[in-house]
């Protein structure tokens, strides 16, 4: 039913939807997404279609406004740019429009791996791959004698180091914002340590486990070395300490990589001295804690024919070859024609190479996530118990469960 992981293995050479030579549009096209240079650039080569008005709303609040922005007839935002996860929130509430007819009139081009079907109708259309990865500081690493960190547990290690040396007090960073990051941080523990979020064949959760616990424990001990203020940092805040030189050591998303090691924004010898490996293990699992997405784009169903053909169009002129050049190149795992993995992405493949796997894309996955992103931060802040915290977590999904249907 959901495409579980994409095929993203081989040559590691994508081919993707055929070029654009020109974009004429019948219709306008309003654009929400998140904010980083990736999609940035996607919106930006849709917006140079002519014939209706393009716009675009970029910010990383794009899931707590994006589904209420397609719920209206006719819908504020034509198309939402998504992943594995966010996709499912829209399709649980019916503002997706089929893309069938549409691929089958302009997109025959597109191959099938970049179609996301679900029920058997092609629902988005995926264009780049992620997943988060170690972003170090070689010079520093070297400084303390200490290799690049392949788990969690040599992270612990060489934050000791560094903080000794008197390099820096808080060298480890990550997106540990109160919500979706920090969330998002816990399922990637809890896949390393091996855990399953669901009982067998339910949607019964099942997270107050040793496994969830060690998480936790985990990520409590990786605070200690954080920020004090590591609750409010999201992946950009976290990408600034990273580049003023506090930050050595950081989980980071692959398509936010890039930036950290341009000339902009940093010191010389700090952005010279950021590199990027593969996900990073925990325990003895043997699974990378980590998972591995997909980027797309979908059609909002409460918007006219013409402004329907008009996303489809502009947003496939968006991902087209010609959005490719010195600069694009390394600001993601391109699904497109022409891509030549540039080394920025090295940590990306690492996770393909090492079967990182996907974020569930289950319907119910998205109550979870929510749960665990408001029902955390106490554990961490010294506040309660791990087992109270996942048990807190467990009561809050299963009541919202219950009310969308899921549990009896």
């Amino acid at each position: 039913m959901f495409l579980r992981k994409i095929a993203l293995t081989g040559a590691m050479t994508f081919a993707a939807a055929g070029a654009v030579a020109a974009c004429e549009i019948p219709g306008n096209v309003s654009i929400v997404g998140n904010e980083f240079p990736a999609i940035q650039t996607v919106a930006k080569t849709a917006a140079k279609c002519a014939g209706g008005e393009v716009k675009a709303n970029l910010t990383a609040d794009h899931q707590k406004i994006n589904l209420a922005g397609m719920q209206g007839n006719p819908a504020e935002y034509s198309t939402a740019i998504i992943a594995n996860s966010s996709v499912v929130a829209l399709i649980n509430e019916d503002v997706l429009r089929p893309l069938d007819d549409l691929v089958a009139e302009y997109g025959q081009d597109i191959p099938k791996r970049q179609l996301i079907t679900i029920d058997g109708k092609i629902i988005a259309v995926a264009f780049m791959a992620n997943a988060q990865t170690l972003a170090y500081r070689k010079d520093v690493l070297e400084e303390v004698g200490v290799g690049v960190p392949t788990s969690y547990e040599e992270v612990l290690v060489a934050a000791e180091k560094i903080r000794d040396a008197g390099i820096s007090q808080y060298p480890v960073g990550g997106a540990y914002a109160a919500g979706w990051n920090l969330a998002q941080e816990f399922i990637n523990m809890y896949i390393g340590h091996g855990g399953e979020f669901f009982a067998p064949g339910s949607a019964e959760v099942a997270i107050n486990n040793e496994q969830g616990v060690a998480a936790l424990e985990m990520m409590k001990a990786l605070t200690e070395y954080m920020n004090p203020d590591f609750l409010t940092h999201d992946s950009n805040a976290t990408g600034a300490e990273m580049e003023a030189g506090n930050v050595m050591l950081m989980n980071m998303w692959g398509s936010r990589v890039g930036p950290l090691m341009d000339s902009e924004g940093a010191a010389e010898e700090v952005y010279t001295n950021i590199a990027v490996s593969g996900p990073l293990m925990v325990g003895d699992s043997g699974t990378p804690a980590s998972t591995l997405w997909w980027d797309g784009w979908t059609v909002a169903k409460n918007i006219s024919d013409e402004d329907a053909v008009a996303t489809f169009k502009a947003m496939s002129h968006g991902i087209s070859p010609a959005i490719l050049n010195e600069e694009t190149m390394g600001q993601a795992v391109w699904m497109i024609e022409g891509y030549e993995p540039a080394p920025v992405n090295d940590g990306v493949f690492d996770a393909i190479a090492k079967g990182t796997p996907s974020y569930p894309m289950l319907p119910y996955m998205g109550l979870l996530h929510t749960s665990l992103g408001d029902n955390l931060a106490d554990f961490l802040l010294g506040k309660e118990s791990a087992e109270q915290a996942l048990a807190d977590v467990e009561a809050a999904y299963t009541t919202a469960a219950k009310e969308k249907g899921f549990l009896q």
